[in-house]
């Protein structure tokens, strides 16, 4: 590229996997980087990654997983979005929507007719901004031991499909949350 040139624009790529060492390339080495540790909840690590890297860093990652829900009385699946990370360093350029975009891109094939993600309150904002929409009822995820509890944080979900309708009612997860 020569001094003229612009930066080529950003892409995402799937990604093989995704460990401790890259969530610290992104978030640096802080004991709860995604600030949820307070919540005391145990997670479900996600299937397929997707990510940003930027002059050879990965600077943006978000993680999917299908996963088993009854929502009031209908049994069903949704995919998981889960592990949603921007460095700190290269946050307002669009990563966050970037990344998101390609992993519901995704999510679109795999059957579920929504996703599903759970934040801290700061964050619905910007969820609602990339299309997201808060969920107003009680959601309960599992946790180890056989526990059943409300989950405490935000729960959003998008539609995977134009005509996809949520059920109405109480969520419940079948599983550890993603």
């Amino acid at each position: 590229m020569s001094a003229n040139q612009p930066p080529s624009a950003p892409s995402v790529t799937r990604l093989p996997g995704y460990t401790k060492a890259d969530l610290e390339e992104i978030l640096g080495t802080g004991d709860d980087p995604f600030g949820v540790a307070g919540a005391g909840l145990t997670w479900l690590p996600k299937e397929d990654h997707f990510g940003v890297r930027l002059d050879g860093r990965l600077v943006a990652h978000a993680g999917l997983l299908r996963l088993p829900v009854a929502i009031g009385d209908v049994e069903t699946e949704v995919m998981g979005v889960g592990g949603v990370a921007v460095a700190p360093d290269v946050r307002g350029r669009g990563l966050a929507g970037l990344v998101l975009a390609a992993a519901l891109d995704h999510a679109r094939t795999q059957g579920p007719a929504h996703a599903l993600l759970f934040c801290r309150p700061p964050l619905v904002p910007l969820y609602r901004r990339l299309g997201w929409h808060p969920l107003d009822t009680e959601v309960l995820v599992e946790q180890p031991g056989s526990a059943v509890v409300t989950m405490p944080l935000r729960t959003m979900v998008t539609p995977l499909r134009d005509t996809a309708r949520l059920p109405t009612g109480r969520v419940r997860l079948y599983s550890l949350p993603m």
